[in-house]
């Protein structure tokens, strides 16, 4: 898989590939996808998990156990919803609940860690509760948070503009389709 100048290439996504191969290159959760469907191979889950399971059915292999289901099947809040409203197990950030926080604390409210991790431990809790962590997490919700190693575009362009701040977004997208389509690690062997 080298070309005239000894860099490698991005190798075809199929069958074919082994399972280090296949890690060794970025991939998008649709590339993915399209070769689990090939394979047979569930599709559910985060792409970390798919790329596990798709690792194991290409080197034949017993796929990873699935992690336990901690989210129960208890009903998702529906509008309209106020203040006193009790926050439910299992409740997501929905659009429901984007709405209202949208509403109360004006255009300026997102879902960040800090709401997201309320709003999933948050049972038992009250909305006007969700606000009030709101109001007292936006100073450290204004520092620079670390990007989960599953946004890999998300950590390449925050390091990319850091190192060229006039940078256009052309030339940072550009700058990361030239960064994925190298490996990530060396071959083995």
């Amino acid at each position: 898989m080298s070309s005239s100048t000894g860099a490698e290439t991005r190798p075809e996504l199929s069958a074919a590939l082994s399972g280090d191969e296949l890690f060794r290159w970025y991939w998008t959760l649709a590339e993915l996808t399209v070769l689990a469907r090939e394979l047979g191979v569930p599709r559910g889950g985060g792409k970390a998990a798919l790329t596990d399971r798709l690792r194991a059915a290409l080197d034949d292999v017993a796929p990873p156990a699935a992690p336990p289901r901690t989210r129960s099947a208890s009903r998702q809040l529906a509008a309209p919803v106020y203040a006193f409203t009790v926050i439910p197990e299992g409740q997501r950030c929905s659009q429901v609940l984007r709405e209202y926080f949208r509403r109360e604390i004006g255009e300026g409210f997102r879902f960040d860690a800090y709401m997201r991790t309320f709003v999933a431990e948050g049972a038992g809790r009250t909305l006007a509760d969700a606000i009030a962590h709101w109001h007292a997490t936006r100073q450290a919700a204004a520092q620079l948070q670390e990007i989960g190693s599953q946004f890999e575009l998300n950590r390449f362009l925050r390091d990319w503009y850091a190192k060229h701040p006039a940078g256009s977004r052309a030339e940072a997208l550009a700058a990361w389709r030239a960064q994925r389509d190298r490996p990530r690690r060396p071959a083995a062997g």
